[in-house]
């Protein structure tokens, strides 16, 4: 095994040599033989090891085990101790899923601290199957199905093409002292029941099952990257990027023979779930949307638009002075006095400047906001009103901000500016206010 490890982590991971790289070590067959494997080899390592104090004194004897192993071996060692259980309460989680979090936090944490590069784990065939299995019974997609990526960011997984039997018998061969953790014979948690009753079952079946399973995934593993290749570019036919939103052109992507496939491949990462709620937008009601915690997704006519979506309340007004020459946020805007006028677009405005009082007031529109376009002499109009006209969305509305002088819309920013700030013959002073 050892031979082929070497092999296997020189070639797969060739960016490694001479790198800063922490083991996660609990104690186990698994990271005991990692830590093994690699201590013979010229990398610089040093051990992170989490408690969890989840079994009483066990947990404290693996952490004991760890930092004399790493101390008589001359390997530097880093642990730490959770209260994963009050963790999991205060934050409404799994025990499990408390301490992926508290684990994974902390190595971070650890890796830009101590300046090293990458943490690698023990995580091997057997758990890649098991991950494979649990994923089936919760229903999912090529992603779910392609198992345990070898890498994840700065995660490492040099032990994934080893079987929890090769990694038995190098421990064995090699008289490798390991911990045995109490809670991995329990089938309370659905791991250990995939592990105890169906693994070996599989296994009596096909002696090689292992073997038949990694080809499995690897055929899947080039079916999702042939199915990356072919979203990207179906994806470029279909969507527009506008600014920070992304707008699919439902006309182009109803054209598809399996367009939620698509919209699957497209909307996953940005954590959307409500699947069923998603495909019923393509022909749903003008105004509708999904949300997810950071995006929301909205159906606007024959586009779909995807956004960043935060609960926080935006501030609802800035002023703006006399002296100001700038404006840098909410929007970004400049301020002048000139000579002329020049209008070319409606992000621009030449207003007369006796005609505003300071402070001016930028703020987000109303409901029953009214004011008199310019052009329109005299007759006034619903802001929603321009809103409809202009074919607005609903994410393009929120956006959009009202300038004031007193109680009076001068300009509906970067739309249409009011027609009594206008400038006349007996105009004296030009002010130009526009949105860069």
């Amino acid at each position: 095994m050892f031979s082929k490890f070497q092999n296997h982590i020189v070639s797969r991971f060739p960016f490694l040599a001479e790198k800063k790289l922490f083991l996660a070590v609990s104690g186990g067959i698994d990271s005991m033989v990692l830590l093994h494997l690699l201590h013979q080899l010229p990398y610089e390592i040093a051990v992170l090891h989490c408690n969890f104090q989840l079994r009483g004194l066990e947990s404290f004897g693996d952490q004991d085990f760890v930092q004399n192993y790493c101390g008589q071996n001359n390997i530097p060692v880093f642990s730490t101790h959770f209260d994963t259980e009050a963790f999991a309460k205060d934050f409404k989680l799994s025990t499990q899923v408390a301490a992926r979090e508290l684990r994974y936090n902390w190595f971070y944490e650890l890796l830009e601290e101590k300046n090293f590069d990458y943490i690698l784990t023990a995580h091997h065939a057997d758990d890649n199957l098991e991950t494979f299995i649990i994923n089936l019974t919760r229903g999912t997609g090529l992603e779910g199905l392609t198992g345990i990526p070898e890498q994840n960011d700065k995660i490492i997984r040099p032990l994934l093409p080893f079987s929890r039997e090769e990694i038995l018998k190098y421990a064995e061969e090699n008289k490798i002292d390991w911990r045995e953790d109490s809670s991995n014979a329990s089938t309370k948690y659905l791991r250990n029941k995939i592990r105890h009753n169906l693994v070996p079952v599989l296994k009596e079946i096909n002696p090689n099952f292992i073997d038949a399973f990694r080809k499995t995934q690897s055929f899947l593993q080039e079916s999702k990257e042939m199915v990356e290749d072919a979203s990207i570019m179906i994806y470029q036919q279909v969507a527009k990027e506008v600014g920070e939103d992304i707008h699919f052109d439902l006309n182009q992507l109803k054209k598809l023979p399996n367009y939620k496939s698509y919209l699957y491949q497209w909307l996953n990462e940005f954590g959307f779930s409500a699947w069923n709620d998603i495909y019923d937008l393509v022909e749903g009601q003008s105004g509708k949307q999904v949300f997810a915690e950071e995006f929301r997704l909205l159906k606007n006519r024959e586009t779909l638009i995807l956004s960043p979506f935060s609960e926080t309340p935006e501030k609802e007004e800035y002023q703006i002075n006399e002296n100001d020459t700038e404006v840098n946020f909410p929007l970004k805007i400049s301020l002048c006095n000139v000579g002329h006028t020049t209008y070319d677009s409606n992000r621009v405005i030449f207003v007369d400047a006796d005609k505003i009082r300071f402070p001016l007031l930028l703020r987000k529109w109303k409901e029953g906001d009214s004011f008199q376009p310019f052009g329109m002499h005299g007759k006034s109009k619903k802001v929603s009103k321009l809103f409809k006209d202009e074919k607005l969305s609903l994410i393009e509305k929120e956006k959009t901000w009202i300038l004031c002088s007193d109680d009076q819309i001068v300009w509906v920013a970067g739309i249409r500016q009011d027609e009594r700030f206008k400038i006349e013959k007996a105009t004296n002073k030009i002010y130009k206010i526009e949105l860069q």
